[in-house]
């Protein structure tokens, strides 16, 4: 597939590698010449210096010939003429933009989005995607990620095994007989910083992040059998009230009844207008990091802090003046830049949050067509969550999953037909139309386009 990308900052360059390593062709343009020299050097891609709002820019980047645009600049409007210049000029099928601005996202400028007026076939808002992340953790207390598949009938729960887990050491294959009736499948483990799959003869070992799929309605005592009871904190306090702070807010406010929230944020004028937004949470004007300002958010009452400032220093601050209140509270921040994940757990944060990819795995999910559906990125785009419906054509139909021919990088999680949640055994029979939920190694997403009968775009 053909793929122009309109911007070279973080979350352009980890799509363009995701997608030249899946063996798209892929065109990136940018105006920073230092970006474009930065992807040419270490990418196989074309990259282009110039403005992608130009056509003759577009046409150089073969946008004639272009499957998918992709316009993830800095800036909204130039995100939107990107797309209405390669759909009126261009004619390319599939346009992808990253939109910040509220105005361009709710209300009845909303309608603005189709083939007459704005041709946006998908539009990724970051700060709302990563308010939707933050909360999923909130919901599973116990989980460093918790990522819904099939209609939420299905999660995918990333899970710390820690000193007291009951069930560590124990190979998995002795879990399925100690757990029969539970509906989960644990398929493999962040370990010392390097990925693993999990047979049913390994254990998981402490200080494991493990990935297991399980169905939404055995969620706490599944989390229990791990250790975790955990329960949903009732005192939150956000760090921030950008609009990711202000989405999340809303988002707590509509689902918890009984949920205390209380947002510092340091410009006066911002504070007013989201406590103007917001019913029942309390918003404080000041400093996170000013001793008075925190007594005033009762910061060493609150359960969860989650600090979501654009200052990745302040954030991460925040949340060891947390910690060192002496009370256990579940910390999360936000960061941008990478290495200060080194410091995690040096630091006791609990929780590192990465924006940019989670706006990646939201994109990575568009790229394909058909009968994928969610996408969930591991390791920037080295490991991807994916789930898929077995169309008429694929080569599934009919058969056990033991005959199947699966490559070994590709694991099956769990199968939901009709209603029904399934941890599949080999014997296991394929039917069109099942929900296949599985992790896949990069390299073998071409294999996965082709065995569930799916084109691209």
């Amino acid at each position: 597939m053909n793929i122009i990308i309109c911007g070279a900052g973080k979350v352009g360059f980890s799509i363009s590698k995701q997608l030249s390593a899946q063996g798209h062709s892929v065109t990136v343009i940018d105006q920073s010449s230092e970006d474009i020299k930065k992807i040419n050097d270490t990418q196989d891609v074309k990259g282009i210096v110039g403005r992608a709002t130009l056509p003759t820019v577009l046409e150089n980047a073969g946008a004639e010939k272009a499957d998918m645009v992709i316009a993830v600049t800095k800036n909204d409007e130039t995100n939107m003429i990107v797309c209405q210049l390669a759909s009126s000029l261009f004619n390319v099928s599939k346009k992808i933009a990253r939109i910040r601005t509220k105005d361009f996202l709710e209300g009845k400028w909303g309608k603005l989005y189709n083939k007459s007026n704005i041709p946006i076939d998908v539009i990724i808002s970051p700060e709302l995607e990563v308010a939707k992340s933050l909360y999923r953790r909130l919901e599973a207390p116990g989980t460093l990620d918790n990522v819904p598949f099939g209609k939420n009938k299905l999660k995918m729960l990333e899970i710390s095994i820690e000193k007291g887990c009951p069930i560590k050491n124990i190979p998995l294959k002795k879990l399925t007989e100690k757990f029969p009736d539970f509906k989960a499948n644990i398929l493999g483990a962040m370990r010392k910083g390097k990925f693993i799959y999990l047979k049913k003869n390994d254990q998981m070992m402490e200080d494991d992040n493990i990935y297991v799929v399980v169905s939404s309605d055995q969620l706490n005592p599944i989390l229990k059998a791990f250790g975790h009871e955990e329960k949903i904190s009732k005192n939150v306090l956000i760090i921030g009230g950008g609009n990711i702070g202000l989405h999340l807010a809303k988002m707590l406010e509509e689902n918890f009844e009984d949920l205390r929230i209380k947002i510092i944020e340091k410009n006066k004028k911002r504070a007013e207008e989201i406590a103007n937004e917001l019913s029942s949470s309390i918003v404080i004007n000041g400093d996170a990091l000013d001793e008075e300002i925190l007594k005033e958010a009762n910061l060493e009452g609150s359960e969860t802090v989650l600090a979501l400032t654009n200052d990745d220093e302040n954030n991460m601050m925040v949340c060891v003046l947390a910690e060192k209140t002496g009370l256990k509270k579940r910390t999360i921040a936000i960061v941008n830049k990478t290495n200060y994940n080194l410091l995690q757990d040096s630091l006791n944060i609990d929780d590192l949050v990465d924006p940019r990819m989670t706006t990646v795995s939201r994109i990575m999910e568009h790229v394909h067509r058909g009968s994928i559906g969610t996408v969930y990125s591991l390791l920037d785009g080295e490991y991807e969550f994916i789930e898929a419906k077995i169309s008429e054509k694929s080569e599934l139909i009919n058969k056990k999953i033991r005959d199947s021919n699966l490559p070994e990088d590709i694991r099956i999680g769990a199968i939901i037909r009709k209603e029904q949640v399934i941890i599949p055994k080999s014997s296991f029979i394929f039917e069109r139309n099942d929900l296949v939920v599985f992790l896949a190694k990069r390299e073998e997403l071409k294999a996965v386009e082709s065995i569930f009968s799916v084109g691209t775009i």
